[in-house]
């Protein structure tokens, strides 16, 4: 298309430059299909469930199984059979839910475009362009598909993707030679590549498979999903852990077939205990709690693109944030009048209509609303802005400005009196406007007055200097008097007071005109001489309330937050003060003439007059101070930095296309509450890891000290030794207590005091020295109740005490969950998945023990209430002595797991 007509390529993709109709992007879309890349054939849910019998551990299981069947034992080989079958539909269950949370996240994130259809602009799903599509660009945007150029205004795009060049590439509406090469299709713009500067039209030419990026194989497809750095650590501790429990259960095995003669029998006990005892189902614990956590976070604001940055947040030690929209609100307020001689404060924030007038901290009276209604009237009147409700906001019904976010203020300061700006315009109709302009600094309307002829008001409002300086007289309270040095030097000081306090300053003046015949014919300087002051009106972007109170958690949660802005130093300390945000500020200027930012960055918490620039430099002497940051930006040039910082965070409504690829984390509502959100869950998923490691490996190696020592004791019934625990009541226990209660431990609420204890240390060891000494304890404990249990019921038979050593194991197990989650300070019935879990473990225990048929599958009897008692003494035993453990533990450790 590049070497052809305009005209031509219109014709040649029937399409005006009104853009498509609807009902031809339907068709072009069966025609066509969707504007993707074929993406690697997607595994289905055939294939997961066949990856489910893949691992190590299952591999070992299939041996015990036909090794079963060769030795006789049919049941032993059919319940092994049906664990596994258990077991891989658990696993399946899991796999696929959390791919198909991966699938919804991808679409939350997925880019859109701004096209022409049925005549009007709209922004659709970029997947949904279609060839003859008419493509709005502006700088920032990532193109989606390659187009045409319609029309241009300074436009240039990096191409480095697609041509390798390194500079951004201009373009230009024109025709070019047949058979160029890509470089040189300045009229073409390709899918992939990004607008770096200026705006222009565009009509799609190719989509998807048909685009140049989509030619390319080595850009089809997404690179393979990586393991995170905590998956890694887990996986080799797993494999270690692996090797020395094989190594004990061939000890069992060989010890228990020597003493007791019957090798089939602790040879499945030994596989079983392996099965048990190897942790390999750590890593897949993790994707699940850190799936789970991704998901609350996109309730609370925040989208993850990186699984490994969830690991990250809770390490997080400085947050970067941009000052406009996420500290603030991005809405002028005004919140301070001048009027009367009187310094007036106007309460409330933002766009909304709701506030209060106050004189020294008292509402003002009818009287003295009345008193300033003219003020507040000229500047709806003199203004162009609209106030409208945003499609994007609807849900909760917040206002938004069309045209300047300054007059928008004026409007909403008028309405908080009950001026309303649709009654005003067709109360005095506007005749006459004269634009501001930069020499002139001022606005002036003229309105009719009344419904005499030639009656007419005039209303100016522009930079209070300027403005004074054209009044002769002042308008107060309600009568018009002359302006004398006095009150004119009141007014300047007035807005020199604004002005230090950060505010922007307009001043308003009104004039009224008679026996004008046509209001068009007044000139300038009979309506922008001889003026009546009217008053002053200071606003500001007023920092969000929610941002206050997240900057005051992330002070007891020894975070430190970092303002950047590219606005004045004066303003920059007044959002930071309202903020309480304690610390130096320094200027754009003052980085670039600092020798190592890196000696002073700690002690400085606002940057203003920043450049994008400045915020990579910012990061690295962060970095070079051992800091953990994330770093906010919107902007094309924010990219690099975004990339540098430990968490780059897009803006997701300001921010653009650029920023949100480089980013590890999008903010849904660019609010910098959000982000202080994402650390909190970031910490909390992280603790509920550390549960679940605790409660794992001190319940595996529970059960290894079990089997062990048993075999070192020698436990005997009628001269032969028998063993606590058969294979199939070791899996048993594998499924219930490490499958059900396990999981739930990803799903616990946050840990009370989580954002009151330091950020954790990115080299810190998720096996902390209390936890090891946790599990060497515990696990000794769990033995000895065990055993003691074993040994009771061994009185009676081999069965009984078999029985006796199963049920007390279910029952630790369950006690364990509890000691490891009160660690936490967690109520027990703060997760109510919890509850169900070992309520449903407990019951298909009684089961097992209880009902007859189960009975013959597991070795088991039934227990009287007197062996139930034992059993509960015996966990009152582990519970009480491990409590009492873990205080020492901490006393000798100084550690808190």
């Amino acid at each position: 298309m590049y070497f052809k007509k305009l005209n031509d390529v219109f014709a040649e993709l029937n399409v005006t430059a009104t853009g498509l109709t609807s009902t031809e992007v339907s068709s072009r879309l069966q025609k066509y299909g969707l504007n993707v890349l074929k993406a690697k054939k997607a595994i289905s849910p055939f294939e997961i469930f066949v990856a489910q019998f893949k691992s190590f551990v299952v591999g070992i299981l299939l041996v015990a199984v036909i090794i079963s069947v060769v030795l006789g034992e049919y049941l032993d080989s059919a319940v092994i059979g049906a664990i596994l079958v258990l077991n891989a539909v658990l696993g399946f269950v899991q796999e696929y839910k959390a791919g198909k949370a991966i699938e919804a996240l991808k679409k939350l994130g997925s880019i859109k475009a701004k096209v022409l259809r049925d005549g009007k602009e709209v922004e659709v799903d970029a997947s949904e362009l279609v060839p003859g599509d008419i493509l709005i660009i502006e700088e920032g945007d990532k193109i989606s598909a390659d187009s045409r150029i319609i029309e241009v205004i300074s436009l240039e795009t990096q191409e480095a993707a697609l041509t390798g060049e390194s500079t951004p590439v201009e373009k230009q509406e024109c025709v070019i030679k047949e058979g160029s090469p890509l470089g040189d299709q300045k009229n073409m713009l390709f899918a992939g590549t990004v607008v770096t500067k200026g705006r222009g039209k565009a009509i799609v030419t190719s989509t998807g498979m048909n685009s140049q990026i989509g030619k390319i194989a080595a850009l089809i497809n997404d690179s393979e999903e990586q393991l995170t750095p905590l998956q890694k650590k887990l996986q080799e501790l797993g494999s270690h852990l692996g090797v020395l429990t094989i190594i004990i259960c061939i000890i069992v095995f060989a010890a228990g077939a020597i003493r007791t003669g019957e090798i089939a029998t602790m040879f499945l006990a030994a596989v079983a205990l392996a099965v048990a005892a190897i942790p390999e189902g750590l890593p897949i614990v993790v994707t699940i709690c850190m799936s789970l956590g991704v998901q609350r976070m996109v309730k609370k604001n925040a989208l993850i693109r990186k699984l490994s940055s969830v690991e990250t947040l809770g390490s997080t030690t400085v947050i970067c944030s941009d000052k406009t929209g996420t500290l603030t609100h991005n809405e002028m307020t005004v919140r301070k009048l001048y009027v009367n001689g009187d310094i007036i404060d106007i309460t409330g924030d933002g766009y909304e209509f709701t506030g209060e007038f106050l004189d020294n901290g008292k509402k003002l009276d009818d009287k003295n609303l009345k008193n300033i209604e003219l003020l507040l009237r000229s500047g709806i009147l003199c203004n162009n802005a609209e106030i409208t409700k945003d499609p994007y906001k609807e849900i909760n019904n917040q206002n938004t400005v069309i045209g300047d976010p300054t007059e928008g203020a004026l409007i909403v300061s008028a309405e908080k009196i009950g001026l309303h700006k649709h009654e005003l315009n067709n109360r005095f109709e506007r005749a006459k406007e004269l634009p501001f302009d930069s020499k002139r600094k001022m606005m002036t309307t003229v309105h009719k007055e009344g419904t005499a002829k030639g009656k007419f008001i005039s209303f100016t409002k522009g930079a209070p200097d300027i403005i004074v300086h054209q009044c002769t007289k002042i308008y107060l309270d309600g009568k018009i008097k002359k302006l004398d040095a006095k009150s004119k030097n009141k007014i300047i000081a007035t807005n020199e007071l604004f002005a230090q306090n950060a505010l922007r300053v307009l001043g308003f003046a009104f004039k009224p005109v008679t026996n004008a015949k046509n209001a068009k014919n007044l000139s300038e300087k009979e309506l922008e001489k001889d003026l009546i002051f009217l008053g002053l009106q200071g606003m500001i972007d007023p920092p969000r309330q929610e941002a206050k109170l997240a900057i005051e958690k992330c002070k007891t949660a020894g975070i430190k937050v970092i303002m950047i802005t590219g606005d004045h130093k004066i303003t920059a300390q007044a959002v930071g003060r309202e903020l309480g945000l304690a610390g130096e500020v320094m200027t754009g200027e003052e980085i670039e003439k600092c020798p190592d930012l890196s000696k002073v960055v700690e002690g400085i918490s606002i940057f203003a007059r920043v450049s994008p620039e400045h915020k990579m430099k910012i990061v690295e002497a962060l970095r070079k101070n051992g800091e953990v940051i994330a770093m906010t930006g919107d902007g094309v040039n924010d990219a690099p930095a975004l990339k540098g910082a430990d968490i780059g965070i897009a803006m997701g409504i300001t921010g653009t296309d650029v920023a949100k690829e480089a980013s590890a984390m999008i903010l849904m509502d660019d609010n910098f509450a959000s982000i202080v959100n994402a650390v909190e869950e970031g910490r909390n998923i992280y603790d509920n890891i550390k549960k679940f490691v605790n409660y794992l490996l001190s319940a595996n190696f529970g059960e290894v000290l079990v089997l062990f020592m048993a075999m070192l004791i020698g436990f005997k019934d009628g001269g032969f030794i028998v063993v606590p625990l058969v294979a199939i009541q070791i899996l048993w226990l594998n499924l219930v207590t490490d499958g059900l209660p396990a999981l739930a431990l990803g799903l616990d609420p946050e840990t009370p005091g989580t954002m009151q204890r330091p950020p954790r240390k990115p080299n810190e060891q998720i096996i902390s020295k209390n936890m090891t000494w946790n599990i060497i304890v515990i696990g000794t404990l769990i033995c000895i109740a065990v055993l003691g249990m074993f040994k009771y019921g061994l009185a009676a038979s081999a069965v009984k005490g078999q029985t006796m050593a199963f049920t007390s194991l279910v029952m630790l197990e369950m006690v364990r969950v509890y000691m490891v989650r009160a660690n936490y300070k967690l109520s027990i019935f703060s997760n109510i998945y919890m509850v169900s879990a070992i309520l449903i473990s407990l019951l298909l225990q009684l089961a097992v023990v209880y009902i007859p048929m189960m009975q013959l599958i597991f070795d088991t009897v039934a227990l009287s209430l007197v062996d139930w008692a034992f059993i509960v003494l015996a966990s009152m035993f582990v519970l009480i002595l491990g409590v009492i453990a873990h205080k020492i533990i901490v006393h000798y450790t100084h550690e808190h797991d």
